[in-house]
Parts: structure tokens; sequence; C-alpha cells
């Protein structure tokens, strides 16, 4: 299938119609369903269990339990040095300074800062001229997300909008993409000031999953502010579980400027896992 085909499908899909579909399949309990179709995404995605606490793919209740699969508490150290770590498994899309309020997407496609963080300019003054990566979790990968860096959480915003695939291919082809797709935004103060991790749902993508409020996306589709300023308990340490998609996709760090550098080996396409530094603290 060409690149174009590809795209224009997903144009015509009842893309929201499909990924509630999905969800259904993915929370069957049924054991021929959920066995079926546990098994046949294994092998196709040639999935390793053996870092997994449960190891038996047809032991999960429903394929939801399996694709979030907790793993062994040993399986990705989290590094204590002053560092951001990576809060996911997956590869490297984008990552480097946000400029004039942009964020880079891929060769020729970029978006605003405003428009990811949903519209208030309190919120992207936060970032402006600071840092971001994006992080892709293929199908394979472990879909919790975690924190990069110790911080308390203070607000939230869940962003209704549409559910591209967010892989190479689409993020080359369609402007705006992490930018339109639906969307969580967490916001968290840390010892170096704020920082945000953007959950970007997409095509197939049954659901998002923060421990604080269950499951944010997908909702009602005007936008939802959720203010945890008050709250003495949302503190969360480097490495705790702060997300899961049901379903994967992308996350997005953000940080303020003159907060980090990027670690030079790291680009377009380079592995990570999750608790892996990727930045050094300054």
């Amino acid at each position: 299938m060409s690149d174009q085909l590809f795209i224009a499908l997903q144009r015509l899909a009842p893309q929201h119609l499909i990924s509630r579909g999905a969800g259904l399949l993915a929370s069957s309990t049924n054991p021929f369903i959920k066995n079926t179709f546990i098994n046949w995404f294994a092998n196709k995605y040639d999935i390793d269990m053996r870092d997994a606490i449960e190891q038996n793919p047809e032991a999960y209740a429903c394929f939801n339990d399996f694709f979030t699969r907790a793993l062994k508490p040993d399986a990705r150290p989290i590094d204590t040095g002053q560092s951001l770590v990576s809060p996911a498994d997956g590869a490297i899309s984008q990552l480097g300074t946000i400029e004039d309020g942009r964020i880079f997407q891929a060769k020729g496609q970029s978006f605003t800062l405003l428009e990811l963080v949903g519209g208030k300019s309190e919120d992207a003054e936060l970032y402006q001229d600071g840092n971001f990566a994006t992080i892709y979790l293929s199908p394979r990968d472990y879909h919790r997300v975690h924190m990069p860096l110790a911080g308390k959480l203070t607000h939230m915003t869940h962003i209704p909008g549409d559910l591209f695939s967010v892989n190479t291919v689409t993020a080359q082809h369609v402007p705006r993409l992490f930018a339109r797709n639906e969307r969580v935004v967490c916001h968290f103060e840390t010892e170096r000031g704020p920082m945000a991790v953007v959950l970007v749902g997409a095509m197939i993508v049954a659901s998002i999953y923060t421990p604080w409020a269950g499951i944010v996306a997908p909702q009602k589709k005007q936008v939802r502010h959720f203010n945890y300023q008050e709250s003495k308990t949302l503190t969360l340490e480097k490495g705790d579980e702060m997300g899961r998609f049901l379903l994967g996709s992308t996350a997005v760090v953000l940080t303020p400027k003159n907060t980090l550098q990027w670690h030079e080996h790291l680009g377009e396409n380079s592995p990570v896992r999750m608790g892996q530094p990727i930045a050094s603290l300054i």
C-alpha cells in the first residue's frame, strides 16, 4: 500500500467508531475471543513475555490486561542520577528545542506548543523556548508510561480530537498530527520547574488511563480541565507509573528552557527503554 493511500484511508475511515469497536473487543473476557486476539497479536508482533510478571498470555482476563501487563520490578532499572529518563519503551520520534512556539514533527511538518497543550496560553508559556521529546510506542512495546522525573501533579487537560495512526509514515504526511489527535496533557511541578507529559491517542487506541483519574479518554467531546493544586497526595517519584495506553500510541515530554541537555547519541528512531536516561539536568 502506498503512503498516500494509507493516509487517505485513515481520513475516510470512521476513526472513533473503529477505535470504540476495538475497545469492546479488547475488553472482552470471553475465553475464545480474548485468547484468539491475544495469541494472534503475540505472534504477529513477536511479543517477548520474559519481563512480564505473568508470562502466560492466556492467563490474562482480557486483551487489555495482556497489553498493559506489569513487568517484574527489576525489568526496567530507573536511572538515579541527575537525569530525565524515558517515560516508556519505544523509539524517539523527535527531540530537541521548542523554537518560536513550534515543535518539530517530521521533515516539513510541525505544530504549535499552544495547540498541543489545549489552547491555554498560561500552560504554553511554561515551556516556551523549552525542550521536547516525542516517543513512539509500537504495538510490541511495553505500554505503561512512567515519570521522567519526580513531580507533583498540578493539573490535567483532556483534549478530544482525531485518531490518526501515529507511526512514522503518518507523522510525515499528516500536518499537526500530535496536536490534532485526542490527548491527555498532565502537568507536574518538579525540582527543576514545570514538566508536562502528553499522552496522545491514535487509531485503534481504546482509551487512555491515569492512576489518579482512571480512564480519561475517550469521554465527552469538549475540552476538560482537572485541577489538582490542592491535592497533597499526587506526588510521584521518578519511574512511577503515570498512565497507560489501552492499545498504543505516543508520549510527548515538555520541560522549560535551560533545564536539560538531550544526550547527543539520541536522535530520530533511536530505541529507548523506560527508565533509561535520555537527558542530563543542568
